[in-house]
C-alpha cells in the first residue's frame, strides 16, 4: 500500500448528481492509502459557464482554489474532468506575471500559483498496484471514454494522448477487464448542450454508444459527471429517436476500480444510475 496525501476539490457535482463518483473516489483512494484533504469552504470553479462570461472571472474562480492548496502545501487532486479543465487553465493563464499580480489583487492574498493540479485518474493509475485485487474483473469489456474535457488541449493539461490516451485503458486492464479499441474515446458527446441543443447531445452520444456497443463493450468508464450525464440520462431517448437498443451502463472508473477491490454494488451506489448496470454486473459475476 502507498501512502499519499493531497488536497481534495470535489467540485459541485460531486456533491449533487454525481455523489456516486465522489464516495467511490473517496473509497478507492482509502483503500490504496492515498488520503485526501478536502479543501475547506472551497467554491464553483466556474465550469462551463464562467469562461462565456469573463476571461478574468474564469480565472479568479479556480484561482481561488488554487489558492487555497497553496496554503496547505498539498498538491490538489481533482475528479471531475470539468473542473479539472478549468483548474489547469486558471493555472497556464497564470504563468503570465500580469494577470497573477491582477488575480491575487482580486482574491486579496498573495497567489504564487505553485500548485500541482493532477486528476483523480493519474493518482489511482499509479497505485493500483500497490495492493491486491479482491475481485479480478474478467470477461468485462469497457469502453474508456476520455471525452474532451481530460486531455485537451496538450499544452494546458498535460495529461495523456490528445487522440488516442490510454492511461484508463491501462487501469481497466489492470483490474482484469479488457478495454476496447475504440475511435471515439475523445470525440465530444454534446457537452453542456441538453437544455438548449438536446438534438446534438442525442446525435453524438447515439454515435458514441453505438459503436461502444457494436464493438462488444459492457459498459463504458468515464471520469467526467457531464459526460456521465448525457450518456446515461438519455439512453431512452436516443432509442427512441435512431430505434435502436442500447442499454449500456456508463460507470465511474472509480466504480470499477471499487469492484475490484472488493466493495460491493451498493456500497458504489450503482443503483443512482438510469441505465441499471446490475443486469449486466450479474451476467458476468460480479454482483
Amino acid at each position: 500500500m502507498t501512502s499519499q496525501t493531497y488536497a481534495y476539490y470535489p467540485g459541485c457535482t460531486l456533491r449533487s448528481s454525481a455523489k456516486e463518483y465522489d464516495i467511490s473516489a473517496r473509497l478507492v483512494c482509502q483503500k490504496l492509502g492515498i488520503e485526501l484533504r478536502e479543501l475547506e469552504d472551497w467554491a464553483c470553479c466556474g465550469a462551463s459557464s464562467a469562461h462565456t462570461t469573463s476571461e478574468l472571472l474564469s480565472i479568479a474562480l479556480p484561482a481561488r482554489e488554487l489558492q487555497a492548496a497553496e496554503q496547505v502545501g498539498l498538491p490538489l487532486a481533482v475528479a471531475c474532468a470539468m473542473c479539472f479543465s478549468r483548474l489547469k487553465h486558471a493555472a497556464h493563464d497564470l504563468a503570465d506575471e500580469a494577470k497573477l499580480a491582477q488575480v491575487s489583487g482580486i482574491l486579496g492574498k498573495e497567489l504564487r500559483n505553485s500548485t500541482q493540479v493532477v486528476h483523480l485518474l493519474q493518482v489511482i493509475e499509479g497505485c493500483i498496484n500497490t495492493v491486491p485485487l479482491t475481485r479480478r474483473l474478467s470477461g468485462l469489456k469497457v469502453a474508456c471514454y476520455y471525452g474532451c474535457l481530460l486531455v485537451r488541449p496538450r499544452e494546458v493539461m498535460n495529461f495523456d494522448d490528445e487522440e488516442n490516451p490510454q492511461m484508463m485503458d491501462r487501469l481497466i486492464e489492470t483490474l482484469g477487464a479488457e478495454a476496447i479499441d475504440w475511435d471515439l474515446k475523445v470525440a465530444c458527446c454534446g457537452a453542456s448542450l441538453p437544455l438548449t441543443r438536446r438534438d446534438i447531445v442525442l446525435k453524438l452520444s447515439h454515435r458514441l454508444l453505438s459503436q461502444a456497443r457494436q464493438l462488444g463493450a459492457d459498459c463504458v468508464a468515464v471520469a467526467c459527471p457531464m459526460c456521465h450525464s448525457n450518456l446515461d440520462a438519455y439512453q431512452k431517448e436516443m432509442e427512441t429517436e435512431y430505434g435502436e437498443r442500447l442499454e449500456l451502463p456508463i460507470l465511474y472508473f472509480t466504480q470499477l476500480v471499487g469492484l475490484a477491490l472488493g466493495f460491493s454494488p451498493k456500497q458504489l451506489h450503482m443503483d443512482r444510475h438510469f441505465t441499471d448496470p446490475m443486469p449486466m454486473l450479474r451476467d458476468k459475476g460480479l454482483a
